[in-house]
């Protein structure tokens, strides 16, 4: 069974952030995170959602971002 909350060194490793990145991010609540315990713990599923909301789409032709770029 695959592990789904990961304590931060998990969290920071996973997503290739440091370990001090992502306590700033749960103290400005920029990550979805929760605390059990006291103790901070991230969520996989909702981490990959997370990583979504920053994805971008490709261009559907590259050729017409070059020339936008000039």
């Amino acid at each position: 069974m695959e592990q789904r909350f990961l304590n931060i060194e998990q969290a920071a490793e996973y997503l290739g952030f440091s370990v001090h990145t992502l306590y700033g991010w749960t103290s400005q609540r920029r990550i979805p995170f929760v605390k059990i315990g006291g103790r901070v713990r991230f969520d996989k599923q909702k981490l990959d959602k997370w990583i979504e909301q920053f994805e971008l789409e490709a261009a559907a032709n590259p050729e017409s971002l070059r020339r936008r770029a000039r």
